[in-house]
């Protein structure tokens, strides 16, 4: 019997409000299984049972997400999707309508590797503010790598080609597997702790994400991050990026590029050095051609000066001295004799004999003192002529020599030899003495 105080639903009205509720209460959900059964029709779409070991629960992809994945679906495959639970409404059955799909192990890593990447983002860790500058010739580098890989090889072939003479450390770690993490902590922190090195090289060869996945860990990325040594990366080829590789101070695409980047090109370093050797002889010619011509002016200016002139125009000039001071001891003297003769006059006028003796006493104290007066004047004058003279000698080159010195010139060129650097084995000389010139070659 038909109760009017229940509300009757048809099986399509049930269907419709299960499929409502499913969706409402699962809008996206992600589910990891294997497929199975798949069908692949001409209409683009897929078909498929994802299961377990357990269950399995019916899945279709329409063709606008199918022409989006990267993977081949195949039976057998584990994958992760990304789904909407409805319902099939003809049928009663639950299905997931799949948007995304994409294989179990990569997806699950990309997304841990999305999380880590973001994390250290928010921290700061990959900020340029923090990263060191690495010495552009370092003294010694380091290698945190595995000893047996073919990274390694390559940098040691191309570090020893481009700069032999930079020493290198090689810290040996697994770069995969379950003990790489702690190696690979245990080598970047003895390398900061040891300070041997000025740059590291953290690096390995190209691999899946399973193999990278060391370099993709935390606690590897905080040892790089507070490593006091600059920290440049080589992992994989160009294409693949690590955690590592954003916390290092400096990324390079593959391990022989890292190599190259740290290290100095010896042929750069041998033309740089030629170009600055060049330099500084053509800076030094520069000053030698100066002092050069400095010298020739004063040379020439001595020269001019003529010594020889000089001393004779002194003599004159001393000749001179004597010609006056004897006119002025002359002049001196006939006044003398003018007095005393007019003193005679006047004694013989007078006639005392007192007087005349006065005067003959007085006429020889001004004797006795004009002869000292002039025997002092002829002192000094002497005096004054011997200082001119040793002032004259001494500015004679000649007197240079006098005393065991000698001018040593170049044969050919008759330039003056100062030093030892502008003499070679066999190149002829003459030495100027006081009397004489001696020709010699240099042995």
């Amino acid at each position: 019997m038909q109760s009017s105080n229940h509300h009757i639903l048809t099986v399509s009205e049930l269907n419709a409000e299960v499929n409502l509720l499913l969706l409402q209460s699962f809008p996206f959900i992600w589910l990891e299984g294997e497929i199975s059964n798949l069908a692949h029709p001409a209409s683009g779409h897929l078909y498929f049972l994802l299961k377990d070991a357990k269950a399995q629960v019916r899945c279709v992809m329409f063709r606008n997400y199918v022409m989006r994945i990267r993977l081949q679906p195949e039976n057998g495959k584990k994958v992760l999707v990304r789904a909407r639970i409805s319902v099939y409404e003809e049928r009663g059955e639950y299905q997931l309508i799949i948007e995304h799909m994409e294989d179990t192990g990569e997806g699950a890593l990309q997304r841990e590797y999305k999380q880590l990447k973001q994390k250290l983002a928010t921290k700061g860790w990959f900020n340029d503010d923090h990263k060191q500058n690495f010495p552009m010739h370092p003294k010694h580098i380091g290698i945190i790598s595995s000893p047996n890989g073919a990274a390694i090889q390559d940098i040691l072939n191309i570090l020893k080609r481009r700069c032999p003479h930079i020493p290198i450390t090689v810290y040996p770690v697994a770069v995969q597997g379950e003990q790489s993490v702690l190696q690979l902590i245990q080598a970047i922190r003895q390398a900061s702790t040891e300070q041997r090195c000025d740059v590291l090289i953290i690096t390995r060869g190209g691999g899946s994400v399973e193999d990278l996945w060391s370099f993709n860990n935390e606690h590897v990325a905080k040892a790089i991050y507070e490593c006091s040594v600059p920290i440049i990366s080589g992992i994989g080829h160009e294409i693949d990026f690590t955690i590592a590789d954003f916390v290092a101070d400096k990324r390079a695409p593959t391990p022989s590029a890292a190599a190259e980047l740290i290290s100095p090109n010896k042929e750069d370093l041998i033309q740089t050095l030629d170009y600055l050797n060049l330099r500084l002889y053509r800076q030094i010619q520069q000053i030698i051609a100066k002092k050069q011509q400095q010298f020739n002016y004063i040379s020439t200016r001595l020269q001019q000066v003529k010594f020889d002139r000089r001393l004779k125009q002194q003599h004159q000039s001393l000749n001179n001295i004597q010609q006056h001071l004897q006119y002025i001891i002359h002049h001196q003297l006939k006044e003398v004799c003018y007095q005393l003769d007019k003193q005679i006059n006047r004694l013989k006028q007078h006639s005392p004999k007192q007087q005349l003796h006065d005067c003959t006493d007085q006429l020889e104290q001004l004797y006795k003192h004009l002869l000292q007066q002039q025997k002092q004047e002829i002192m000094e004058k002497q005096q004054k002529l011997r200082l001119l003279v040793t002032k004259l000698n001494t500015m004679n080159p000649l007197a240079t020599l006098e005393r065991g010195y000698s001018i040593i010139q170049d044969i050919e060129t008759g330039k003056v030899i100062h030093s030892s650097k502008l003499v070679e084995k066999g190149q002829k000389i003459k030495i100027q003495l006081i009397d004489s010139m001696i020709l010699s070659e240099v042995i």
